[in-house]
């Protein structure tokens, strides 16, 4: 009875709505073919694959591929360093376009305002290729961060090269790459404030400062808890890109993350099965987490992404 009143009810919007259904149809063929059709892939992950038998003529292994991922001598590594980058940017990172937004939005002056927010949103378009060129030229033997930092403390060397410090310059340089672009959706949900709420709050008396953090902070919480159950689901999920662009050898010990493992077992070692099991071993716990995170979230807050 319910789907049959589903039917009756779709039938009823698809007749009223046809322009928008019509414009929905590229959309499901992009996900179609870009994003579940190639989800048959996954079988990989339980073969023992070989190009030229394919995917349906490989030898079926079953967890073998898991098993001895979990049985690697990397395995801990990679995982550790995963979640120290992950939740490194996550407790350092998330705060900043927040607070960012915020402050910015109390200056009056609309020129500072727009040049500060044209500044802030550059290195977002920058590519990673330059990004890291210009990260590695600065942390190198003679760069002037080394020197600097060489000269206020009693490291020596070049931090680039020390994997100790791999770390801090991964965080503090995706910090300084992204918060002004992540901020843009701070200033539309602070755009949306009822601007009575302030009025009021004004002829109380409350200081610009009380307003921050009893009107805007407030009104910010969905916003910031639905982009903060997003964030959880990509713990996992490191930006190879960057990590790979910028570890050597000797920093693999901080650096190596499961990304830049997959990307050796797959395109390095040829090792295509195990490749693939890494990254559904790391899609599956992001997915957890991302559930987790979900649930916290509608339980304390009542916000939600389902």
């Amino acid at each position: 009875m319910k789907f049959k009143n589903f039917l009756t009810a779709f039938r009823k919007d698809l007749r009223k709505h046809a322009a928008i259904y019509i414009m929905l149809i590229p959309v499901l063929i992009y996900f179609v073919l870009f994003c579940y059709r190639p989800m048959a892939g996954l079988l990989i992950a339980f073969e023992n694959y070989k190009p030229r038998k394919g995917i349906w003529g490989s030898d079926w292994v079953g967890l073998k591929n898991f098993i001895n991922f979990f049985q690697s001598p990397f395995f801990w590594r990679i995982v550790k360093n995963t979640l120290w980058l992950s939740f490194g940017t996550l407790v350092f990172g998330f705060p900043f376009p927040i607070f960012f937004a915020i402050l910015l939005n109390e200056v009056k002056n609309l020129r500072f305002k727009k040049v500060v927010q044209t500044i802030t949103y550059l290195p977002h378009f920058i590519t990673m290729v330059i990004i890291c060129s210009l990260i590695i030229q600065f942390t190198n033997t003679e760069g002037f961060i080394t020197t600097m930092v060489n000269t206020i403390s009693s490291h020596t060397g070049a931090l680039i090269t020390d994997e100790k410090c791999f770390r801090a310059i991964y965080i503090i340089s995706e910090i300084w790459q992204t918060f002004g672009w992540n901020s843009i959706i701070y200033f539309a949900a602070i755009s949306s404030i009822d601007a009575e709420q302030y009025e009021a709050a004004r002829i109380d008396g409350a200081s610009r400062w009380q307003m921050m953090f009893k009107i805007t902070l407030p009104e910010l919480i969905p916003t910031i808890m639905i982009l903060l159950i997003m964030q959880c689901g990509r713990i996992m999920s490191v930006g190879w890109e960057k990590a790979f662009l910028l570890q050597t050898p000797i920093t693999y010990n901080t650096s190596d993350i499961i990304s830049t493992y997959v990307y050796r077992q797959g395109f390095v070692e040829m090792n295509y099965s195990n490749s693939t099991a890494v990254g559904m071993f790391n899609s599956v716990v992001n997915l957890l987490l991302l559930t987790v995170a979900n649930s916290l979230s509608k339980k304390f807050t009542e916000s939600s992404l389902w």
